[in-house]
C-alpha cells in the first residue's frame, strides 16, 4: 500500500472509530506492524494533524489537517446531528455506516468548543425498529441511478403477480413508511414508482443510458406539473433494451 494511501486511511480510522484508540487497533484497522503505525502518527503530527495522547495510552485526532475547518452555529449543528441520526435509522447498513463517517468527519474539522456542541447536542432520535425495510440488493439499485445503467427486475404487484421488466432508474425517494425507485419503465413506456419492498430480482442490465438521466427527471417532473405523460426523446435506447 502507497504511503500516501496508508496515511489517509489513518487518518479516517482516527476519524470514525471511538476514541481513545490503541496503537495496536489502529495498527490492525491499517494493516501495518505497530513500528509502521507509530511512524504515521509523527508523519501526520508533522504534517499538522493534531493528535492527542502517546505510547501506551490511546490516541485520539483533535484537528484533522487533511479537512477544511468548517463553521457551523449551534441551530445547523443541532440539524446535521439530527439528520444523520434519522438517516442510520433507514434500516441500510451502507447509508447508517456513511453517516456515521460524514459525521466523524465533521467533527474533526471543527474548533474545540464547537466541536463539544456536536458531541452534546440536544437534539436526539429514537426509534424501536427501523423506519423502512432492509433491501438486500440496495448497492445494485444505487449503482445503476449513480451509473445511468439500465437494470432487469422482477417485480410483485400488490396482488403478488410477478413480472419482468427493464427500467431505466432515476432516483431512489424515502416516502412515510416505504422507499421507492422512480424509474422509467420500458415495458410500460411510461415513468413509475416500484416499491422496493416489492422487488423480487434486481440485477444489472448490461446497457447504459448516460447521460440521459437529467433529461427524463426534468421530464418526469414536467409530466408533474403539466398533468400529461411525459414523450420519451429523440434518440432513446428504449427499443434495445426491452
Amino acid at each position: 500500500m502507497a504511503r500516501t494511501d496508508r496515511l489517509f486511511r489513518l487518518l479516517h480510522a482516527m476519524r470514525t472509530l471511538p476514541s481513545p484508540l490503541t496503537a495496536a487497533r489502529l495498527a490492525e484497522e491499517t494493516g501495518v506492524s505497530l513500528r509502521s503505525l507509530y511512524r504515521d502518527i509523527d508523519s501526520l503530527r508533522a504534517a499538522g494533524a493534531r493528535i492527542d495522547g502517546e505510547r501506551g495510552y490511546g490516541y485520539r485526532l483533535i484537528e484533522d489537517v487533511a479537512l477544511p475547518p468548517q463553521t457551523f452555529d449551534r441551530v445547523e449543528i443541532e440539524a446535521l446531528v439530527l439528520g444523520l441520526a434519522e438517516v442510520r435509522h433507514f434500516g441500510d447498513p451502507a447509508l447508517e455506516k456513511a453517516g456515521a463517517s460524514v459525521l466523524a468527519k465533521v467533527a474533526a474539522t471543527l474548533p474545540s468548543r464547537t466541536e463539544q456542541h456536536l458531541l452534546h447536542a440536544i437534539s436526539k432520535v429514537r426509534r424501536t425498529e427501523a423506519r423502512f425495510p432492509a433491501i438486500p440488493d440496495m448497492d445494485v439499485i444505487r449503482a445503476g441511478c449513480w451509473h445511468e445503467e439500465a437494470l432487469f427486475l422482477r417485480y410483485a404487484d400488490k396482488d403478488g403477480t410477478v413480472t419482468e421488466r427493464t427500467i431505466l432508474p432515476l432516483s431512489v425517494v424515502y416516502l412515510d413508511s416505504k422507499m421507492t425507485l422512480l424509474a422509467w419503465c420500458c415495458l410500460r413506456e411510461a415513468f413509475r414508482m416500484f416499491r422496493l419492498d416489492r422487488v423480487r430480482e434486481v440485477r444489472a442490465a448490461g446497457t447504459s443510458f448516460r447521460p440521459r438521466r437529467v433529461v427524463l427527471l426534468r421530464g418526469y417532473l414536467a409530466e408533474l406539473q403539466a398533468g400529461r405523460p411525459f414523450v420519451q426523446p429523440p434518440g432513446s435506447p428504449h427499443d434495445e433494451l426491452t
